[in-house]
């Protein structure tokens, strides 16, 4: 059920490999937000990013995780903790260049629906 969204500069697609994060991502996302079913996750490559505080030189990772209602601040600050714990091992792998990471994890709208054709 879960619906998660990678987001990385280009820069950082030969470097990082999001691949293999979200295949390490994928039962952190499950084991820690007690979700049952499969994630899905969109890997967007950026075109272009900008990071102010550090003059334009630091690239930007963002994840967002979309979970049905019900999850307390608790969980979900913990499920923050634990993908940019997971962030952090594959970007320091990946490269010495300042990246700024962030992560959101937010209640999917009453209106969800899903449908596997």
């Amino acid at each position: 059920m879960p619906h998660i969204t990678v987001d990385y500069p280009r820069r950082l697609a030969r470097l990082f490999d999001v691949q293999a994060f979200a295949d390490e991502l994928h039962p952190v996302v499950l084991d820690e937000s007690r979700s049952a079913g499969t994630c899905k996750t969109l890997l967007r490559e950026a075109t272009r990013a900008c990071v102010s505080q550090h003059g334009g030189d630091a690239a930007f990772v963002h994840v967002e995780v979309g979970l049905l209602p019900g999850r307390t601040d608790g969980l979900k600050a913990r499920l923050c903790q634990a993908i940019l714990d997971l962030l952090e091992r594959h970007i320091r792998m990946a490269t010495t260049d300042n990246v700024v990471c962030s992560v959101e994890v937010r209640d999917l709208a009453d209106s969800y629906r899903l449908r596997t054709l």
